[in-house]
């Protein structure tokens, strides 16, 4: 599960690695291309908000968010932790990406990376992203901490911009639908990271979709992926900063 608030603060990023500004400058090139794709000049988008879903994949819960986005006709990204990639489960990320979603990197396990080697945190972004191109041909743009937990290192060791969101505790189960939707509701806003889980079981979000997209929809809003956001907003996500993006145009660790 994350959280939607950053846990620690980070020290200043000393020089980069060769691994990291490699991986910065396939992050730019692949931006690049993705701009030939969109139907649209970034002035004429309106209001645009990104739906973003962490902790799959799964067969149960995450096929429900898609169906969901079919239903009313959007688009998400989706963080994917590299152990729950199962032959299974990559027939829905393989589904997800066909129907124009975005996947991406939220780490191999899950675990607290602040507490890794500079190797190990390699590791962790790299099967995952291996293992996502392998279903979608394309490597993952984004990269969420678990946790929201960073450090220098992990900036250091994974050349691609940091995601956040504005969450609602939809990884606790005692929070109810309705909750879910209104704190979603409360924060949105032109350029927002909107943060949910579609961890297995995870029923009640696929209920406040519901309630959440319709109501974006009424006030003006375009779901789009978190590369379409920046795209749309004509903005281009720092990989060379300690930056935890929860909205486009952020420019400090915590906004």
């Amino acid at each position: 599960m994350c959280i939607s608030l950053l846990s620690s603060a980070c020290a200043q990023k000393g020089g980069e690695t060769p691994q990291a500004a490699s991986r910065a400058e396939s992050f730019a090139e692949q931006s690049e291309a993705a701009e030939s794709v969109y139907e649209k000049k970034p002035e004429e988008y309106g209001k645009v908000i990104a739906l973003t879903f962490d902790d799959g994949p799964n067969t149960t819960t995450t096929v429900r968010v898609l169906d969901k986005l079919e239903e009313y006709g959007v688009k998400a990204s989706f963080f994917l932790i590299g152990d729950n990639i199962t032959p299974e489960s990559a027939e829905v990320v393989k589904r997800a990406h066909d129907m124009g979603c975005e996947i991406d990197n939220h780490s191999r396990t899950h675990s607290y990376m602040t507490k890794m080697t500079p190797q190990e945190i390699a590791a962790e972004f790299e099967y995952t992203s291996d293992r996502i191109k392998e279903i979608t041909g394309e490597s993952p743009k984004f990269f969420r901490p678990p946790y929201i937990d960073v450090n220098s290192d992990m900036f250091e060791n994974i050349g691609v911009p940091f995601i956040s969101g504005y969450g609602c505790n939809d990884y606790d189960a005692k929070v109810q639908i309705e909750e879910r939707a209104q704190r979603t509701l409360e924060q949105a806003k032109d350029g927002a990271i909107i943060l949910l889980h579609d961890s297995e079981g995870n029923i009640k979000t696929v209920a406040a979709l519901d309630i959440i997209i319709p109501e974006l929809q009424k006030q003006g809003y375009e779901f789009v992926t978190v590369s379409e956001l920046f795209y749309a907003k004509g903005e281009q996500p720092s990989a060379d900063e300690e930056i935890v993006y929860s909205y486009t145009g952020q420019t400090s660790m915590y906004g």
